[in-house]
C-alpha cells in the first residue's frame, strides 16, 4: 500500500521544457486574471453547456442533471469574485440547473388531465436551437470572405463606344432591289439614247422625298414609271446616303418591310 501510495506522489505535476515538475513552487505567481482567457472561449452559458455534454459523451436528450450541474458548478467557481459582470449569466444558468435537478428529485404525481412533463425539455430545447446556430455559423464562416480569404480589386478600363449600325437582312435587301428592277424592266423604251444620271441629284431628290417623313417604304422610292437607269442610279444614292450617314435603312421584325428615314429628321 505505501509503496502505491509512494508511486503516485513521484508523478510530475507538470513538464517544462521535458524537465518533469515534481512539486508546485512555493513562489509560483498567478496572475488575478489569468482564468478570463479560459472563460472567453465560450460564448455564453449555453455554449459552455454544449461543450461539458459533448466533453463527456452525454446524450442531450437525456441529460445526468446531477454530473450536468456538477462539472457546470466547477467551472463557475474559478471565476474570481471581481468578475461578476462577467459571471452574471453563468450564475444565472446554475440557479436554472439546481432547479431543474430539484424538480426532478421531486415527486410528480400524474392526473388523468395533465400528462407527465420532463423539466429537462425547454433547457434541451434551448440547446438544440442553439447548436444547430453555432453549426450554421461555422459554415458560413468557412465561406470565402473578402479581405479574409481574397482581396477585391478594381480595374479600370476604358472602352470606346462602336457605333451600332442599324440591323437588315441582306437576303431581303437583294430581293427587294430585284423586284424592283424587275418593275422598271417593264417600263423599258425601245428609243436608244444617252441619259446623263448624276447619283449626287438624286441623293439630293431621295432626301426631299424623306423630308417631312419619320420613314419611307424602301419601294416608295423608286417611281413606277422609272427606268431601269434611272432605278439603279436611285438605289446607288439610297447606299451612298447610308454610308456617309445620313439615312438609316431598317427593317420590321413582324412583316419583314425595309424601311428607310432620315437621320437628320430624327
Amino acid at each position: 500500500m505505501n509503496l502505491v501510495i509512494e508511486a503516485v506522489e513521484s508523478q510530475p505535476v507538470a513538464r517544462i521544457c521535458g524537465e518533469p515538475l515534481l512539486e508546485i513552487p512555493q513562489d509560483l505567481y498567478i496572475p488575478p486574471d489569468a482564468l478570463e482567457v479560459f472563460l472567453d472561449t465560450f460564448q455564453g452559458p449555453l455554449d459552455l453547456l454544449l461543450y461539458l455534454i459533448r466533453k463527456h459523451n452525454l446524450n442531450i436528450l437525456d441529460i445526468p442533471m446531477a454530473e450536468l450541474t456538477q462539472q457546470y458548478m466547477t467551472y463557475v467557481e474559478m471565476m474570481r469574485v471581481d468578475q461578476l459582470e462577467l459571471a452574471a449569466e453563468y450564475l444565472l444558468m446554475t440557479a436554472l440547473l439546481i432547479e431543474i435537478k430539484s424538480r426532478m428529485l421531486l415527486p410528480n404525481p400524474k392526473t388523468a388531465v395533465e400528462e407527465e412533463h420532463d423539466p429537462r425539455a425547454e433547457l434541451v430545447r434551448r440547446l438544440l436551437e442553439y447548436e444547430q446556430m453555432k453549426t450554421a455559423a461555422l459554415r458560413l464562416n468557412q465561406l470565402p470572405q473578402a479581405e479574409r480569404d481574397f482581396s477585391i480589386i478594381h480595374v479600370w478600363i476604358e472602352q470606346k463606344r462602336t457605333e451600332q449600325l442599324p440591323h437588315i437582312n441582306m437576303d431581303d435587301l437583294r430581293s427587294a432591289w430585284v423586284a424592283i428592277l424587275t418593275r422598271a424592266k417593264v417600263n423599258r423604251h425601245h428609243h436608244i439614247k444617252r441619259e446623263a444620271l448624276s447619283v449626287r441629284a438624286y441623293m439630293s431628290q431621295v432626301l426631299r422625298d424623306l423630308r417631312g417623313f419619320e420613314q419611307v417604304e424602301f419601294y416608295d422610292l423608286f417611281s413606277p414609271l422609272a427606268t431601269v437607269a434611272e432605278v439603279v442610279v436611285t438605289f446607288l444614292a439610297i447606299l451612298e446616303l447610308a454610308k456617309e450617314l445620313l439615312l438609316e435603312i431598317s427593317q420590321s421584325p413582324d412583316s419583314g418591310m425595309i424601311y428607310v428615314r432620315s437621320i437628320n429628321a430624327a
